[in-house]
């Protein structure tokens, strides 16, 4: 059998899996809980590497390690700050949200959960951080339908319309019959291939390129500095990589896995499977990049196109073609994975945040799980449809909705954990302050970009904008929430609770 033939069979294996995952997780699908929090009955590891799994995506086996193997180790801060930003949301964020998302009327979204925990009567708190999130993440679904398309065009020559269709499908599946419980199962299976496969290469790649120190030698060749973390780094821009790591206090899609963990001592385990995770697998991307400078450089006869595609050809070269093709399939389990997490997210913020207000009907769980089920259909075919072009102003918009998503909802979940001033007003006006700087500060780095800046527009470009986002927000809601702020007995109850228990069961 030729290569590809193993490869669409290895695949053919990955997505029957996820499609079978699905099913199994409709038929433990009951009620509304279950289909947008899984019952709140996580395991640790389950908790853990599904959000890895969603938060990682493509990125973690392309575009990491394309970057290094084009600039060097210089562009490893990222994964500095997501790392030291992942560990301190799970250690400070995670056992507060779980037990004070179900002490505040057992809410089951990051807009419900807000609303709940300030006592707004006027909804307006939960509908505009609703919409925020319909959004900014249908556009982030149509960014990762445009990756599927993309990886099938690029390793099978397919058209890309038919990768989209395919990928987008298969996600569609198993995400509106089986909620978040088979968007979690799937994770766990995604991480796992993602980790494996990012672990397998860079092992056999140092056999490959003659151990350890031939491999840092082929690469001095290449050039020096590429093994240095500091060559061509500015204070700016190291500052702007480790703020990465901000951005995950208010990424939806993450914090709410913390909510769905069973119980406390689940969230602790959960915190050590969770950052072992991440500590490996970016360490397996930045080692992959390097062993393919020493590979290619021992091997002149061989040719890398696109810095992305390292990671695939070194499987491609290093492994029989059906186990090739299962590391082709972890690249599409690092896409998927990141789509689902979304489009549940998106989907609960659409009935649970913006139709129950909107229509104030009380209607049956299951109409509400129908209506959870619709919603992912409807959010996936105006995705399809704003992906459908390869309109690369989806993807502009998602390199600064992390930074978007940071600042709006980063400060507002810390401050809503830990301080019991906050107020609705407060929380309105830094959300607001927190989104709309990150749009403008944007917007004054591409001007930078002109021929003729001054040193003030070329600071502003080179600053990454969750920084101002960040901080305006949290200043913002501060001032605004000590003004409005007004003691309230359930509130303070609430947030007492939420401290004895965290100390109890600590």
């Amino acid at each position: 059998m030729s290569d590809s033939v193993y490869q669409i069979i290895a695949l053919t294996i990955y997505m029957a899996a996820m499609l079978f995952i699905g099913w199994y997780a409709f038929r433990k699908t009951d009620n509304l809980k279950d289909y947008m929090l899984g019952g709140r009955g996580l395991g640790a590891a389950v908790g853990a590497l599904s959000a890895g799994a969603a938060d990682m995506s493509g990125w973690l086996l392309m575009g990491l390690p394309g970057a290094i193997y084009a600039a060097g180790l210089v562009e490893a801060w990222i994964a500095v700050g997501l790392t030291i930003g992942a560990y301190l949301n799970w250690f400070f964020v995670a056992p507060r949200l779980r037990v004070y998302s179900f002490i505040t009327k057992d809410s089951i979204t990051i807009p419900s959960f807000l609303e709940n925990r300030l006592k707004d009567n006027s909804r307006i708190l939960r509908v505009v951080s609703g919409i925020i999130i319909l959004v900014f993440f249908t556009f982030y679904v149509s960014s990762g339908m445009v990756a599927g398309g993309v990886f099938f065009q690029s390793s099978f020559g397919l058209n890309y319309h038919l990768g989209l269709v395919l990928v987008s499908g298969v996600v569609v599946a198993y995400t509106l019959f089986g909620g978040f419980l088979a968007v979690s199962y799937t994770d766990v299976v995604q991480g796992l291939m993602m980790f494996l496969a990012l672990i397998a290469v860079p092992i056999i790649g140092v056999f490959a390129t003659g151990g350890l120190s031939e491999t840092a030698a082929s690469i001095r060749e290449v050039d020096p500095a590429l093994l240095n973390f500091t060559t061509g780094a500015s204070l700016v821009g190291v500052i702007s990589a480790l703020a990465w790591g901000l951005g995950y206090f208010g990424q939806p899609h993450i914090i709410v896995r913390f909510m769905a963990i069973n119980s406390l001592k689940e969230v602790r385990q959960a915190r050590r499977i969770g950052i072992s995770w991440m500590i490996l697998s970016l360490a397996g991307a930045i080692t992959t990049a390097l062993i393919g400078l020493a590979y290619f450089q021992q091997n002149p006869n061989l040719t890398l196109g696109d810095p992305e595609g390292v990671f695939i050809v070194l499987g491609q070269i290093f492994f029989h073609p059906l186990v090739a093709g299962f590391m082709l399939a972890a690249v599409l389990a690092a896409i998927m994975s990141t789509i689902s997490s979304q489009l549940i997210v998106t989907s609960s913020a659409l009935v649970e945040d913006l139709y129950k207000i909107a229509f104030k009907k009380t209607s049956t769980d299951k109409q509400y799980v129908s209506l959870g089920r619709l919603a992912v259909l409807v959010i996936s075919l105006i995705a399809a449809a704003l992906a459908w072009k390869q309109d690369s102003s989806i993807l502009d918009l998602v390199a600064y909705a992390w930074a978007g998503f940071g600042a709006a909802f980063g400060p507002l979940i810390l401050l809503a954990l830990f301080w019991r001033k906050l107020t609705t007003a407060g929380a309105l006006a830094g959300m607001v302050v927190g989104a709309v700087s990150v749009i403008v500060w944007d917007l004054m780095g591409t001007v930078a970009e002109d021929p003729g800046a001054t040193a003030a527009s070329n600071f502003i470009g080179s600053v990454y904008e969750i920084i101002p986002g960040f901080f305006l927000c949290l200043i913002v809601t501060v001032i605004v929430s000590l003004i409005t702020h007004k003691a309230d007995k359930e509130i303070t109850a609430e947030f007492d609770e939420t401290v004895r228990l965290i100390k109890e069961r600590a």
